[in-house]
């Protein structure tokens, strides 16, 4: 796909600094943004590293007379946090021209069924614990026009963009770690294992994993041979997100801590770990 040409003219992924500078192109177009699915209708969990690639989906109805190229003018969605369109404490949209096929035209407009790819990058976008959480969906249009001809000692540029709101909400959250530790290994029938592990999430700020305390976890168990795991009891994280409890060894099998998930902080499943059980 094409890069964005006005994406790139500023900050960001079509930063909302340019709203802050009065447009002299032309009037508003009338836009509408209807359909949107971001996520395939799922959370968007963020580490601290790795690249997320979210896919967006939405219908977009616009003139007929109005050309969108994807280099002087473009249209799509954007997320944003904050207390208004015009007041967002961040933002993250597309970083290519949307993908967009004609669905039906009547003498006075034209409908596309577009597609899109918002890549969020910990680092650019999100910058601590409070960008967990409800995120607000939005159109923008933007267009441009310039003159880099300087051989008559004149060059310009004019930029123009408008956003509508009321898209619907999407979820941000901070990925999470598990881990399952069961000690002793081999153990007698009968016996006492103890089962540690840590529940950790990703920190935004530091860009380290840090504990996640006083949350339930689910301790499971799946017998050899069986196809399923089964629950054995609830365990509360501790200090640094700290995990242990003690079961009676009955079987050989798998024992592995299984976390929810919160609205802030995405789901996670340990690694088992197999007991072979004497």
């Amino acid at each position: 796909m094409r890069k964005f040409a006005i994406g790139a003219a500023v900050s960001g992924a079509l930063a909302l600094s340019a709203l802050a500078v009065p447009s002299a192109s032309a009037a508003t177009p009338d836009l509408t943004f209807s359909h949107v699915v971001v996520n395939n209708g799922k959370a968007i969990v963020v580490g601290t590293t790795s690249t997320v690639k979210v896919p967006v989906t939405y219908t977009l109805t616009h003139p007929v007379d109005l050309v969108i190229d994807g280099r002087t003018s473009v249209a799509g969605i954007t997320l944003y946090r904050g207390s208004s369109l015009s007041k967002p404490r961040n933002e993250m949209g597309p970083d290519d021209a949307p993908s967009c096929t004609t669905t039906s035209t009547t003498a006075t407009t034209v409908t596309q069924s577009c597609a899109e790819v918002i890549a969020v990058a910990p680092q650019d976008y999100l910058y601590d614990a409070a960008d967990a959480g409800t995120w607000k969906v939005a159109g923008f249009y933007g267009r441009s026009t310039a003159d880099n001809d300087d051989s008559d000692d004149h060059i310009s540029f004019t930029y123009g963009y408008d956003m509508w709101g009321g898209l619907g909400t999407t979820q941000v959250k901070r990925a999470a770690k598990l881990t399952t530790n069961a000690t002793p290994e081999p153990v007698k029938k009968g016996k006492t294992l103890t089962v540690k592990g840590a529940l950790t999430r990703a920190d935004w700020e530091t860009t380290n994993y840090s504990g996640y305390a006083g949350r339930p976890v689910t301790l499971q168990f799946k017998a050899k041979g069986a196809t399923a795991y089964k629950t054995v009891r609830t365990v509360t994280s501790g200090t640094a997100g700290a995990l242990t409890t003690t079961v009676k060894a009955s079987a050989d099998g798998t024992y592995r801590y299984l976390f929810a998930g919160t609205t802030t902080t995405g789901t996670a499943t340990a690694t088992g770990d197999y007991v072979d059980v004497k």
